[in-house]
């Protein structure tokens, strides 16, 4: 059994070892090593968003990591489900490490959510811990340590686990010019398009910001040529993404 003190030893190997390392991979492999200490075999990190496939050509985002099986990760994608956590469903406001087997037990957790931590478990995901983290440009990515064969994380475990999370997220976002090629938006285009998410319609934002359907559409036109997309939705989770409107939406 690893004592405290090692554990301790260790955490600060993984920092002596990250803090300066530009490569993302190379601090994966030794977050994995740490993780390993609590029986986590797997890791997962990124930033989630309902949109799949959604690609920035020339900005640079947060990276998607995952050690999850081939198979799971193939069954995800086949099924539709987050290939960051089975099931987990975080708030904004989620600040706290959320542990699998409460998010499992809690009562506002749906069927279908039980349902898909019922089949990684299946893959050989048995339990985990699901770390919410704060991005740069406002994106809210997390970190998940995953076992493989089910024992206890104490609320020790979780402490380390959550620190070295924070120390490589850090580092992650350090090695990244997130600010590169950026576009910006006007004010009344950062209106407009902060009102897609909410469902409104051309004529409905038009109708609260006093201004003709049509002003709306030419407004959100810009804004669809400078995220270099065509669909409105896709061009507000990509402004979400980039902090160029206020986050609307839960993380799934």
């Amino acid at each position: 059994m690893t004592t405290q003190s090692e554990v301790a030893q260790a955490l600060c190997i993984l920092c002596e070892r990250v803090i300066g390392e530009t490569n993302v991979d190379q601090m994966f492999k030794q977050i994995s090593v740490f993780a390993r200490i609590f029986n986590c075999s797997s890791i997962a990190y990124g930033c989630r968003t309902p949109v799949p496939n959604v690609e920035r050509k020339s900005r640079r985002k947060l990276p998607t990591i995952s050690t999850y099986p081939k198979e799971w990760q193939e069954h995800c994608l086949k099924s539709g489900y987050d290939r960051l956590d089975p099931g987990v469903r975080l708030r904004r406001s989620q600040s706290l490490p959320l542990l699998w087997d409460d998010a499992y037990k809690d009562p506002n957790t749906t069927d279908r959510e039980r349902r898909i931590f019922d089949e990684a478990k299946e893959f050989g995901l048995r339990t985990g811990v699901t770390i919410p983290l704060r991005g740069r440009l406002g994106t809210f990515p997390t970190m998940s340590f995953v076992q493989t064969e089910t024992s206890d994380l104490s609320n020790s475990a979780v402490c380390y686990l959550w620190l070295a999370a924070l120390v490589v997220h850090i580092m992650v976002e350090r090695s990244l010019d997130l600010n590169a090629d950026v576009p910006s938006l006007t004010a009344r285009e950062t209106e407009c398009i902060s009102w897609v998410p909410k469902g409104k319609s051309s004529w409905d934002i038009g109708a609260i910001l006093g201004i003709s359907p049509n002003t709306v559409d030419f407004h959100i036109k810009h804004v669809l040529k400078k995220l270099d997309t065509t669909n409105r939705m896709v061009a507000a989770m990509e402004a979400e993404q980039l902090g160029l409107i206020e986050p609307q939406f839960w993380l799934l």
